[in-house]
């Protein structure tokens, strides 16, 4: 006979009528936390870093912050009807040990910890932690599935082939990501851009590899549920990895990060842009450049935690 007050297979968001939401465990959503990704199937990692910002500082903070704001989630998805712990096996595995002190080093460490992660049959979603990181990610990630199709939510190319001399910063990721054939560069969409550059031709460098660039002034007063729909068949079932830099939002949403540009996104298309990822073969996902110092109401990292359980909504193994 089957005991009824046996604890669910699957791990549970710590819900507010079992502990106050501002007491428990500061993880994300207040899920479990284990020291590795093993038993997985997706998993909430941070990369508490700010040493590849080129502006404002403080994204070291973003994942603790993130984490912190994600406390009011609750584990049903009301508008899409997603149930992802009802269906997954998930924790939050902590943070990578960043070095603080050394760039270059932080990015091998990044690469390792990933290679570690990705031997176990998980979904990584990263709380950043500036954007360098996806880099090194992506370096694990195609070892595990090869090249892969890319879909880049940002206010900024970051496709630089240097930084005051440097050849890894938050402005340089996908430039490396391609040097090192990391990406399907006929299915790269980078959506959000805008802004002031140094020339006319500022974008044109991804253009030229066959990134599909969709700048914000094509995205306003507009729904973004068609544009994902082209960028899904475009992909089809080849593995994706979602990037999402929340300085794709206008500052009016999201005032905390280090470099913002005015004439954004809204959180409703970014809802809508993420929502739309449903149906592709995830195989990561990150967010990005949350800077606590400048987002005194928590907004920012709030709306951080909410695109993530939203990745964590489309994953495929929540709708097989």
């Amino acid at each position: 006979m089957s005991d009824d007050s046996s604890p669910p297979r699957y791990n549970q968001p710590l819900g507010g009528n079992e502990m106050p939401r501002f007491g428990g465990e500061s993880t994300m959503m207040r899920l479990p936390s284990q020291s590795s990704a093993e038993g997985l199937d997706a998993c909430f990692v941070g990369i508490p870093m700010d040493i590849g910002v080129s502006n404002r500082s403080g994204t070291r903070h973003g994942p603790r912050a993130i984490r912190a704001e994600s406390c009011m989630m609750r584990p049903f998805n009301m508008a899409t009807g997603a149930a992802p712990f009802a269906k997954m096996q998930v924790a939050d595995i902590g943070d990578v040990a960043i070095n603080t002190f050394d760039l270059k080093k932080t990015v091998d460490i990044i690469t390792a910890a990933y290679d570690q992660i990705l031997q176990h049959d998980t979904v990584p979603l990263t709380l950043g932690g500036d954007h360098t990181l996806t880099y090194p990610v992506l370096r694990s990630i195609a070892r595990k599935h090869g090249p892969v199709a890319l879909i880049q939510i940002d206010a900024h190319a970051d496709t630089n082939d240097e930084m005051f001399g440097e050849k890894i910063a938050h402005g340089t990721p996908f430039r490396r990501a391609v040097d090192d054939g990391l990406l399907q560069t006929d299915k790269v969409f980078q959506i959000g851009l805008r802004g002031t550059g140094y020339a006319p031709d500022d974008f044109d460098w991804g253009r030229n590899q066959g990134f599909t660039v969709v700048p914000a002034e094509a995205c306003w007063h507009k729904s973004m549920t068609p544009l994902m729909d082209d960028i899904r068949a475009r992909i089809g079932d080849t593995p994706v990895y979602l990037t999402y830099d929340i300085d794709s939002l206008d500052p009016a949403f999201a005032p905390g990060t280090g470099t913002m540009e005015i004439g954004g996104l809204t959180t409703m298309q970014a809802l809508e842009i993420v929502r739309g990822c449903k149906g592709m073969n995830l195989v990561g996902c990150d967010l990005v450049e949350v800077s606590p110092p400048y987002d005194t109401t928590g907004a920012t990292a709030m709306i951080g935690a909410n695109l993530l359980y939203e990745m964590l909504c489309v994953l495929p193994k929540v709708w097989a």
